[in-house]
């Protein structure tokens, strides 16, 4: 909860909650960190672990993810040259945001469903 100095009567830029959901914004973002948390990986590497994200939406996300400070880029020795990606600190400090989301998408997907079925919607949809 915030303290009565991070109440506000708008959302504003430095407001921690919103920076950290802009942190994670962006359709494939958080399937991007998800894989860098595990381990740094290769273009060619994140696109065989996400093979329904495009190559330019790949590039869109690690450009916004390093813009961010969130993931850093590595060239490697050797030819061809070969690129890593990595995490910063800052990236690591998402995972208990990312941690509890998916804890709190879980619980309200199985609220959601509850609640269908007590008021008699269709639950398959």
């Amino acid at each position: 909860m915030p303290s009565p100095a991070g109440r506000t009567d708008r959302p504003e830029p430095d407001c921690p909650v919103e920076i950290a959901l802009a942190a994670v914004a962006g359709r494939w973002t958080t399937l991007v960190l998800r894989e860098l948390l595990h381990a740094p990986h290769s273009f060619g590497t994140l696109r065989d672990r996400l093979p329904e994200i495009s190559p330019k939406v790949l590039t869109e996300r690690l450009h916004t993810l390093r813009e961010r400070g969130l993931v850093a880029q590595e060239k490697l020795p050797g030819f061809p040259v070969r690129t890593r990606y990595t995490l910063t600190p800052a990236g690591h400090a998402l995972r208990p945001l990312l941690v509890e989301l998916y804890r709190t998408g879980t619980m309200l997907s199985r609220l959601s469903v509850t609640d269908r079925r007590a008021d008699g919607s269709d639950v398959t949809a």
